[in-house]
């Protein structure tokens, strides 16, 4: 009696041992499942492609602020330029001839110099008035040249945003 006690003793703790390692490969398979890739490169704060205005709706938006006003918005647009020495700014389109600056809070990150076609960018929306020192900055940061630069005279009416966040479409 003793021996058929010790013997299924013996035959319970082999096929306890089995499954335990069946257990162990079950999660070493479900550890090894990838998630799909992102659609977007992702700088500054993590942001998502979720509740995101189009270009026409942001441009309604911007129509009804006035100089100091600010509104938290996430909006898609194209990008127009990017800053070619450092990525530290860039210029979206907004259609009907009129772009936004969007610059990134606390120059906390950069675009890709060669960064093109569709983002999303999340952050503050307002306008402002940009002086001529300012303006001659940018364009010569642009690339534009010296007659270009020389032309600008008038401070101009600038519909700007700062980004915490920025999605760009691969």
């Amino acid at each position: 009696m003793k021996k058929i006690v010790i013997l299924g003793l013996t035959l319970l703790a082999f096929v306890a041992c089995k499954d335990a390692k069946n257990n162990e490969k079950t999660v070493q398979e479900t550890k090894e499942v990838k998630a799909p890739e992102m659609a977007y490169a992702s700088f500054g704060d993590k942001i998502d492609a979720e509740d995101v205005l189009s270009t026409a709706q942001i441009n309604e938006k911007y129509n009804s602020l006035k100089v100091g006003d600010t509104l938290d918005v996430k909006f898609t647009s194209n990008i127009n330029s990017v800053c070619s020495k450092k990525g530290c700014w860039m210029r979206l389109d907004l259609g009907e001839e009129k772009e936004v600056m969007v610059k990134f809070k606390d120059y906390g990150f950069f675009m890709p110099l060669d960064a093109k076609g569709e983002v999303i960018v999340n952050g503050k929306a307002f306008v402002q008035e940009t002086s001529v020192d300012e303006l001659k900055h940018y364009a010569e940061d642009a690339g534009k040249s010296k007659e270009e630069i020389a032309k600008i005279t008038e401070p101009k009416k600038t519909l700007s945003f700062v980004a915490d966040g920025v999605l760009l479409k691969k």
